[in-house]
């Protein structure tokens, strides 16, 4: 199994050496906290929240996933070059429509270091 990777509070002295190193691998969902029953309810999951990741033949963001609980929504899977070997971050808009509250988690893999996980986001589903 994997070593799955999240993002965490960094004291002062280490925040910017290693802020850097886990802010361009962590998936951030951005997303309303509330959804109408049966309608398309976008989700966007942005991997790096203020740095960029490389986009190399050897080092790029492979897939980023959207899952509810345990069950997966969705996957985006990506080739180097995606993002014309620049850095940038990548971003993900998913279109779901929900019928109960979800648990949203994301997961994104970077092809050297490894699997990231985002915090959880709760979404309300009303009626």
């Amino acid at each position: 199994m994997p070593t799955i990777n999240r993002y965490v509070d960094i004291s002062e002295v280490e925040r910017e050496s290693k802020k850097d190193y886990i802010d361009r691998h962590s998936p951030f969902i951005i997303c309303d906290n509330k959804a109408k029953k049966g309608e398309k309810f976008k989700v966007k999951v942005k991997v790096g929240n203020e740095y960029s990741h490389p986009d190399d033949f050897d080092h790029y963001i492979a897939y980023v996933q959207l899952w509810d609980g345990d069950r997966l929504l969705g996957q985006a899977t990506f080739t180097p070059g995606t993002l014309g070997n620049e850095k940038s971050q990548v971003e993900v808009d998913f279109y779901i429509i929900p019928t109960k509250k979800l648990k949203l988690s994301a997961m994104s893999y970077c092809t050297k270091h490894g699997l990231w996980e985002s915090d959880p986001v709760e979404v309300e589903v009303i009626d």
